[in-house]
Order: structure tokens, then C-alpha cells, then sequence
């Protein structure tokens, strides 16, 4: 009984009814035959890439595009939060430095050194000294007009002026040697010439 179960290549048969619903082994024969191949041909191996192997490739694809794109962004806040902590780093130094600068200010030694140094105050009774060229002392001879002994001029009116400017652009003036200065009794061409 055993035997009659099996089929000719040794495969055993379903057990059970046969029907019109179910296909007999020769049945698959007879099938095999009327598509053009012979009997005893292999039968054909299945293609690797299947419809669920395609979609699942394609489900893995959408995953890692989704993962990758998150991934970025995910890198891109770590770069900016590491930028926002420098900045703040940055700023909370520039807030100490303020604050200790605003405490050097409440102390009345260091309000009144800035003022000599940055206005040149002084105090009651003491004698200013203001260096002029570089060092050089002003001799005893030298002398500085008062801005109240220049001559007024009358004022002009504005066309004057711009037409004054439209007949020097016509025709420049030639150059002309700069003006002296008198502070210490000499020229300063004449001090170029000597040396």
C-alpha cells in the first residue's frame, strides 16, 4: 500500500481524495507536455527576486532614505547647538568683562584718572601741560592767535560759492607752496632747507 501512495520519481502522493478540484501527478505530466516540453525535462527554477522579496527591498529603500534624511537633520541641530553654546560662552565673558569694567567705574580714583587721560581734566590749581610736534618744546618767542582777533568775514551767499566752485573745476589753481607755520618763529620750509 505503501508503494501505491508513491509516484514514479519516488515523491509520495497526497493522500487523501482525487477530484476534479485536485490535480493528479499525472495530470502535471499531461500539463507539461501540451505547453511543448517533454516530460522528463527539469522543471523551471523559480526567478531569486520575487514580489515579496521586491517589495521588501523597496520598504528597506524608503526606510534607509527616511533614516538617512533624518540622520542629517539630526547632525545639522548638533552643529547649530554647538554654535548657540559658543556664542553664549562667548557672550557670558563679554557680560563679566562689562560688569567688571561697570565696578571700575564706581571707583572715584579710576573715574578721575580716565578723565585726565581721555579729557585731559585737571584739577583745581594745578598747571596743564599740552605737547605739541612730537616733543619739541615751544620757544619762549612763540606765539598763538586768539580765534577773537581774526578779521569777520561778511557772509556770502550760497550761489556765490557754488559758482565760485564751477570756475575752479574749469580752471585748477597751480600748486602752490603750503602755508608757514609760525609756532615757533620758523617756516617749516625753512627748516626742510637747512637740513
Amino acid at each position: 500500500m505503501a508503494d501505491d501512495r508513491r509516484d514514479p520519481r519516488g515523491a509520495r502522493r497526497p493522500r487523501g481524495r482525487t477530484g476534479p478540484g485536485r490535480a493528479t501527478p499525472g495530470a502535471a505530466r499531461a500539463a507539461r507536455l501540451a505547453a511543448g516540453r517533454p516530460a522528463d525535462a527539469p522543471a523551471r527554477r523559480r526567478p531569486r527576486l520575487t514580489g515579496r522579496a521586491a517589495v521588501l527591498v523597496l520598504v528597506l529603500a524608503v526606510l534607509a532614505v527616511s533614516y538617512a534624511s533624518s540622520m542629517r537633520a539630526f547632525l545639522h541641530q548638533r552643529s547649530e547647538i554647538a554654535e548657540l553654546k559658543a556664542q553664549i560662552a562667548e557672550r557670558k565673558a563679554a557680560i563679566d568683562d562689562l560688569e567688571r569694567e561697570k565696578k571700575r567705574w564706581q571707583d572715584p580714583a579710576f573715574v578721575q584718572a580716565q578723565a585726565r587721560a581721555r579729557l585731559r581734566y585737571v584739577m583745581q590749581g594745578e598747571t596743564p601741560f599740552v605737547v605739541l610736534r612730537d616733543g619739541e618744546p615751544l620757544t619762549t618767542g612763540a606765539r598763538l592767535s586768539d580765534p577773537d582777533d581774526l578779521p569777520e568775514q561778511a557772509p556770502q551767499a550760497w550761489w556765490v560759492d557754488a559758482w565760485e566752485s564751477v570756475q575752479v573745476a574749469g580752471h585748477p589753481p597751480k600748486d602752490e607752496p603750503p602755508p608757514a607755520a609760525e609756532i615757533d618763529g620758523t617756516t617749516e620750509q625753512d627748516d626742510e632747507e637747512t637740513e
